[in-house]
């Protein structure tokens, strides 16, 4: 039986696990050979209590979509059980993509469909729970956007439409356009990159009631292998000393659960490929922190008292 970590209600009809699992490494990984591994992989986040997986149509080189497609068509009966996010508008240069001559974004209304039509075939499923544009385009004309998602929503393809590294007016240009409401703002945070804290873009969702998420959330694992790193090296003994304090398997739980306590309700996307490192994540869902501690690792973050 799966464990039961909170849920998070993005919409009406729509809830995500307060974890959530992230494909972006899926065919770089060496604990993952083949779709038996996908699936045993899939299954663990399932039982751990996380439900939400997170996908974009260019990672692995335009592999990854496929690779998870092929290890849930092993066992279809799970795609009820999870929400499937994809993403698109990057456009990469590369072998699968061979008109591509330079990396660039495209929020064309061709683009859109033809990369939701893709993800569906690759995945091997018949509807996305939400679709996001990766990045800011800055050729984007948000009226066609708001065509394209109203196109996709009526067809049954697309539940629903965030945002991935926007900025907040860039998230307000593309909200004034839509009929129905973006539903997050996925964006890079962590210990080690604090931006959205402090750049408006956590209080927009706060404001908004919105749950943000977070790629990246233990800042591309510059804690544990990075010791030219500065700041990291500055977090690393406060860290250790919160998971002892706090009862914590490692350092990177102490992370999260320090993302866990900002007020917008973040859902930060685990990059983990090893089942164990998935169980123990869920651990920092059970964390309360003291408030002098969070303001803790946060000066050690910054590297200087609050004002």
């Amino acid at each position: 039986m799966a464990n039961a970590l909170l849920r998070r209600h993005m919409a009406k009809d729509l809830s995500f696990s307060q974890l959530a699992w992230g494909a972006w490494r899926l065919r770089n990984s060496t604990d993952i050979k083949n779709a038996d591994d996908i699936l045993a992989l899939i299954r663990a986040c399932l039982d751990a209590g996380i439900t939400t997986f997170d996908h974009a149509d260019i990672y692995g080189g335009y592999g990854c979509e496929a690779y998870f497609g092929e290890a849930l068509a092993k066992a279809p009966e799970l795609r009820h059980q999870m929400e499937i996010i994809t993403k698109c508008d990057i456009s990469l240069v590369n072998t699968a993509r061979p008109d591509h001559r330079i990396n660039h974004y495209n929020t064309t209304k061709p683009h859109i469909l033809q990369s939701v039509e893709n993800s569906l075939a690759s995945l091997g499923i018949d509807h996305i729970d939400l679709l996001m544009i990766h990045r800011p385009d800055p050729l984007m004309v948000a009226d066609e956007v708001a065509e394209t998602f109203s196109q996709l929503r009526q067809s049954g393809k697309v539940g629903h439409f965030g945002v991935s590294n926007f900025k907040p007016s860039q998230f307000n240009l593309l909200q004034s356009r839509l009929d129905a409401p973006l539903i997050t703002n996925q964006v890079e945070c962590s210990v080690l990159e604090l931006a959205p804290i402090f750049n408006g873009t956590f209080d927009q969702m706060q404001q908004h009631r919105i749950h943000p998420m977070i790629w990246s959330p233990l800042g591309g694992a510059r804690l544990f292998t990075d010791t030219d790193d500065v700041c990291a090296n500055r977090l690393r003994p406060v860290l250790e000393h919160m998971r002892d304090k706090y009862d914590l398997p490692g350092i990177a739980e102490v992370a999260i659960a320090w993302l866990l306590h900002l007020p917008s309700q973040v859902i930060p996307v685990l990059g983990t490929m090893k089942a164990h490192r998935i169980a123990d994540a869920t651990k920092s869902c059970n964390v309360t922190f003291e408030r002098q501690d969070w303001f803790e690792i946060l000066v050690a973050a910054q590297g200087h008292p609050v004002p």
